[in-house]
């Protein structure tokens, strides 16, 4: 995996220590590891990624442990999740061109056409990765029925702005 500096790694740590002081949840070496792990890759990686980067320090850590911690490190708003949602993987047989708008509470998603999303220039950072052979607008947001139901809960902080992500159409 590709690494974070140091210095940045410590910025992190710092971060997590003080939203989980807040929450009033406990800072345990397994969580911190886990933590650790993420805060110094590149590369986005996945749980069982993280599992075997900790196992390295930690022999005895779990993978429900590693889950469990990346669910409240999301819940705190500390990380955020790219592709499938934590349920299960979803699927779509609409392969003509569309976005997303995915509900965070309920996990309800609808699809939308936009002739304005579907001529954004792909900026040229994102050229310089590799080839695009597709992309999508992900629209994240609250459902009204999941609005009228539980109108004061908190807005995770991971889901403030709207993400993109890639969707191979082979």
């Amino acid at each position: 995996m590709g690494k974070i500096e140091d210095s940045e790694v410590q910025l992190r740590l710092e971060r997590f220590k003080d939203a989980a002081k807040q929450a009033g949840v406990k800072l345990t070496h397994q969580r911190l590891e886990v933590f650790r792990e993420l805060a110094s890759s590149l590369e986005h990686p996945d749980a069982e990624t993280l599992l075997r980067g900790v196992q390295a320090r930690l022999p005895t850590v779990s993978l429900d442990t590693v889950y469990r911690t990346l669910w409240m490190l999301n819940n705190l708003g500390l990380i955020c999740t790219l592709g499938p949602r934590r349920d299960s993987v979803r699927f779509d047989a609409n392969i003509a061109p569309h976005h997303h708008y995915v509900c965070v509470r309920c996990g309800l998603v609808r699809d939308f056409e936009s002739a304005d999303l579907n001529a954004l220039p792909m900026p040229p950072r994102v050229e310089g990765f590799g080839s695009v052979v597709a992309f999508h607008v992900e629209v994240l947001g609250i459902c009204d029925e999941c609005a009228m139901q539980q109108p004061n809960e908190r807005w995770p902080q991971d889901y403030r702005q709207p993400q993109v992500t890639s969707r191979s159409t082979s």
